[in-house]
Parts: structure tokens; sequence; C-alpha cells
């Protein structure tokens, strides 16, 4: 399945393959003006509203200022190791910046989430993360501040896709409340999708010729 924007400039493509190393989805831009390509991959198990921060965040427009993702980490209480990455304050969830080594052509944002073990962290793991260097900054902010946002996620009792360790209590929204949202939500991404559109195909404005007035002729 691929979905494109509505000025073709980013696609989003699924592609379920198996095991834990896949990504899932795969979100790719096209080089506009001075805008360069980038890529970011994701994993299966991502919690559903955390790519949906991303891709929203991709129809509203992007912040006059670039945002700072580890600002937002700090502010979460996030932990940093000796090497920078950051830590969930769970330990099963680990944040990192790579650098340009043998390993990797180029610096990337690096997500992963891991089951935890008795006195061990390097349990199986659950989803992962990649995002391109030239992925702007507010778009990766988006993807952390969902991930690091302590609100429960609103899912069916033994949802197959929770992971067990998910601790589930009765939800105080009624399911009709959990759809107007949900409904909510899509009316206004299709609104700002239909205003991209108009501002789009609307014509410029004719350009207008002016002519100095000469003077009268005299007899």
């Amino acid at each position: 399945m691929v979905m494109t924007s509505p000025d073709h400039r980013y696609s989003m493509r699924f592609t379920p393959e198996s095991g834990y190393t896949s990504a899932w989805w795969h979100l790719t831009s096209e080089p506009f003006g001075a805008e360069p390509y980038w890529y970011a991959a994701v994993g299966e198990l991502v919690p559903a509203e955390v790519l949906a921060a991303v891709t929203d965040a991709l129809v509203n427009p992007p912040p006059a200022a670039q945002p700072d993702p580890w600002q937002t980490l700090d502010a979460a209480g996030w932990a940093r190791d000796d090497s920078g990455a950051a830590r969930s304050t769970d330990g099963m969830c680990t944040i990192e910046h790579r650098p340009v080594s043998e390993l990797h052509d180029t610096p990337e944002w690096h997500i992963e989430t891991h089951e935890t073990k008795f006195h061990e962290l390097g349990g199986r793991r659950i989803w992962h993360a990649h995002f391109h260097q030239n992925v702007p900054a507010h778009l990766v902010n988006a993807f952390v501040t969902a991930l690091t946002d302590t609100a429960p996620l609103q899912r069916g009792m033994h949802e197959p896709t929770a992971h067990y360790r998910a601790v589930q209590e009765p939800s105080p929204l009624s399911p009709q409340q959990v759809v107007d949202a949900h409904t909510d939500r899509l009316k206004a991404i299709t609104a700002r999708v239909r205003a991209a559109r108009r501002r789009q195909t609307k014509p410029a404005p004719a350009p207008v010729h002016t002519r100095t007035a000469q003077p009268a002729a005299r007899r």
C-alpha cells in the first residue's frame, strides 16, 4: 500500500515483513527545491498514535524555528547515558543520534524498544525506527513528543497488537467518545489537506500594467 501527499512530495509505503528486525512503514520525500531527499522507517508494533504524529506534522505548516528533540526528551525525564543516548524511565526504550561511522554512512536518529529481563536490559526487540539525517527536526520531534507522552492509549481489551507488558485499565471514555475524537481528528486533517490543495491550484493574479499618463495634445 502506497499513499502520497497532495503535492506528491512525500509518500508512505506499508510493506509487512516477517520478523522483529524488519520495518513495516517507510516514509520518503522527493527532492523539492532546496529540500533534500530523506526517509524514515518504522517497525511493526509502533503505536499508531506515534506514527500518526509524524504524518500529521507533515500536513501542518512547519514551525518557524526547528525544535530540538533532545530538549523534549530532557523535559520528559529521560536519562542520558555516557554515550549520549536517552533512555526511558522503564528502561525499555532507547533513543540515540548515531554519528557517521564504519557501520553508518550518515548520522541518523535511531529508536529501539526492547523487552527487559531480570538484571538485564537487552531483551528481545519489540519495534524500532530510523530517521535519516535529512529528516526535518520537527518531524523527529513530533515522533519523540508522542512517544514520551504519558497519556494512556485507547485500545480494545486484549488488543492483539498490544505488548503483554502494557497495563490495561478500564477507560473513562465511552466507545462513542473515542470514535468521535478520531473522527474529529480526521476531519481536521482533511480540511488542512484541502486548504493546501486550493492554495496550489489557485491561479496567480494577473499582473497589473501601469502606464504613465500622456499630456493632452494642444491645438
